[in-house]
């Protein structure tokens, strides 16, 4: 019966597969195999479990033992994941010398060792191009070796049996691939909407300050109008050196706000760039996390300071004065950071600063409201001989609670003063990604007066 043309070749694929088959002369105890594999490949979904049935099927069916070893993302090396005498394995254990992914099966140490390819390449082509290794990061490439497969003893295995293992080795590689795929995918789905609540948080919310900006400059321009025609009837009035007077005072007025308006203008504007830029990078988007662009930096400089000017105005509305330290910036030395990440830090505690700031009343009776901050060298940070920088936000005010202060970092948590008061619950955990991301760790604790938010990031290196 001819084919449609829209079938023609998938119905080609399909006679070269029934003539392999033929070929293959699989018995019914190994095409029962493929079968438990396949049907329990598409029972369970876990990673884990797709890695368990690999081995169990071989040593439920045959009777061989097994391991499935798979490139290590982070080190490029081969691990062992799985085995038929432990199952998973939880620990890093060294693999034998005699395996390693090679593009062909092999022998050696009575075990037979078969590569696991994404996709295997084609009949004919140069095995020697194309059969890269692959790590679960790069899992859309095709021809890459993922990792290999070794079954024991190897004195158990006729040639119809090595030949039967290359081709069930070859159907790990594919659904291995497709399931780093999903993977894959979903985490890139479960980055970007963590990236969604970021530029909400980071981004958009604070964007509004523009709105209230814009409404003050038509204000004033709206004022400037109006003097402008009270100009024009003082040339008629016959006090005119008086309202010249006048009208001039209030030009110098208008003149220092509008001066005032546009340099918070230009500021929040190149603070919003900055902050959109480092969440607006293509690498993010390509590997499904935030990728860090470390720079050196003297971070009072080049980040506490730009904030703390970009709040400045907020906080004097609050009435909340800021206590700088004496030190800070004549000590100060050049950290590796990522500038436009670690802004967005200070921008969230500042922010949370001009929101919960509350008054205390000191020993000496005086009432205070304020922020403070500063860092301070930690030894032994991250590992003993190694040393940390732990950089501290204080303010006045109530203390959170226990339960509270072991759980406001997570997502969508907010303190019990949070009622009433707008916000998501998101900045903390943000800050706390940046900062693990920096290979830092961040905190909570109580002082006297108040409350004071840190975290601690290693000298020398970003991880």
């Amino acid at each position: 019966m001819p084919h449609c043309s829209d079938l023609q070749k998938i119905c080609q694929r399909i006679r070269e597969k029934s003539n392999s088959y033929e070929r293959y002369s699989f018995t019914s105890e190994f095409n029962d195999f493929l079968k438990a594999f396949f049907d329990l490949a598409q029972e369970y979904d876990s990673l884990e479990d797709f890695y368990r049935i690999c081995v169990a099927v071989p040593l439920e069916m045959t009777g061989l033992d097994s391991a499935l070893y798979l490139v290590d993302e982070k080190t490029d090396s081969l691990s062992l994941v799985c085995d038929s005498t432990q199952g998973i394995c939880s620990e890093n254990k060294a693999v034998p010398e005699y395996i390693t992914p090679r593009r062909e099966p092999y022998q050696s140490n009575n075990v037979y060792v078969v590569p696991i390819y994404s996709k295997m390449p084609s009949q004919g082509a140069d095995s020697t191009k194309g059969t890269e290794r692959c790590s679960p990061s790069n899992a859309y490439h095709r021809n890459r070796i993922l990792g290999v497969f070794s079954v024991s003893p190897l004195n158990k295995l006729s040639a119809d049996d090595r030949f039967f293992l290359n081709k069930y080795t070859n159907r790990i590689g594919y659904n291995l691939h497709n399931r780093l795929i999903s993977i894959q995918n979903i985490e890139h789905l479960k980055f970007i909407n963590t990236l969604v609540m970021d530029i909400e948080h980071n981004v958009i919310v604070p964007n509004m300050y523009f709105r209230h900006l814009f409404n003050k400059l038509r204000k004033k321009i709206i004022e400037l109008e109006g003097l402008r025609d009270q100009i024009r009837q003082t040339n008629k009035s016959t006090f005119a050196s008086l309202h010249c007077e006048s009208c001039l005072s209030r030009c110098d007025r208008l003149s220092d706000d509008l001066l005032f308006y546009h340099s918070e203008i230009v500021k929040h504007h190149s603070n919003i760039s900055l902050f959109l830029e480092s969440l607006f990078r293509r690498e993010h988007f390509e590997s499904g996390h935030l990728v860090l662009h470390p720079k050196r930096c003297f971070v009072e400089k080049e980040i506490i300071l730009p904030q703390l000017e970009n709040y400045a105005s907020r906080l004097r509305s609050a009435n909340i004065t800021v206590d700088r330290p004496n030190n800070m910036l004549d000590e100060e030395f050049q950290l590796i950071v990522d500038i436009g990440l670690l802004s967005q830090v200070y921008a969230n505690l500042f922010s949370n600063a001009t929101k919960y700031t509350g008054e205390v009343i000191t020993q000496d009776g005086t009432v205070r409201k304020a922020i403070a901050y500063g860092r301070e060298v930690i030894d032994n940070f991250p590992e003993c001989g190694e040393q940390g920088v732990k950089f501290n936000v204080f303010s006045t005010g109530p203390h959170l609670d226990e339960k509270e202060a072991a759980i406001i970092f997570q997502e969508g948590v907010r303190g019990k003063s949070s009622k009433g008061i707008h916000g998501t619950g998101h900045g903390l955990a943000f800050i706390q990604h940046v900062v693990e991301l920096h290979g830092g760790i961040i905190g909570y604790e109580k002082t006297s007066e108040g409350n004071n938010f840190y975290f601690i990031l290693p000298v020398t290196h970003v991880k």
